[in-house]
């Protein structure tokens, strides 16, 4: 499978540079970043819905 997403030039240097600090691919850097914020949203829903 094979997923492409669209990056601000900014955003796209900003996780460039983490990935490079972290030794780790880009695609791995932005993958665990959208991991990360599917899991927020995910609490943040279950919250809401809690209240």
């Amino acid at each position: 499978m094979s997923v492409t997403i669209t990056l601000d030039s900014v955003v796209a240097a900003f996780y460039t540079k983490v990935a490079q600090q972290a030794n780790l691919p880009l695609e791995q850097v932005l993958s665990d970043t959208l991991f990360k914020l599917a899991a927020e949203l995910s609490l943040e829903s279950l919250q809401k819905k809690s209240l």
